[in-house]
């Protein structure tokens, strides 16, 4: 029985520790998506400041990323 619980505690612990490294990394891609999205939204701003100078432009609406999201960066 404790021969059972020493490995079930090792591998708690491994999937605690990849869990964490998950997270890290899935706040690091979050960070890169918004960047990029702000970076897109300035474009598209400025392209549609261009345009609009004397002619009619269709804006396309970005989607914010964030609403259909489930998970929380700072948990």
């Amino acid at each position: 029985m404790e021969r059972l619980n020493s490995n079930l505690y090792l591998q708690n612990c491994y999937i605690m520790k990849e869990n964490e490294r998950l997270r890290k990394k899935a706040q690091l891609l979050n960070q890169e998506n918004q960047a990029l999205l702000s970076e897109l939204k300035q474009k598209l701003s400025k392209a549609n400041n261009n345009n609009s100078k004397g002619k009619n432009s269709a804006t396309s609406a970005i989607p914010d990323l964030n609403l259909g999201s489930t998970s929380n960066p700072n948990p």
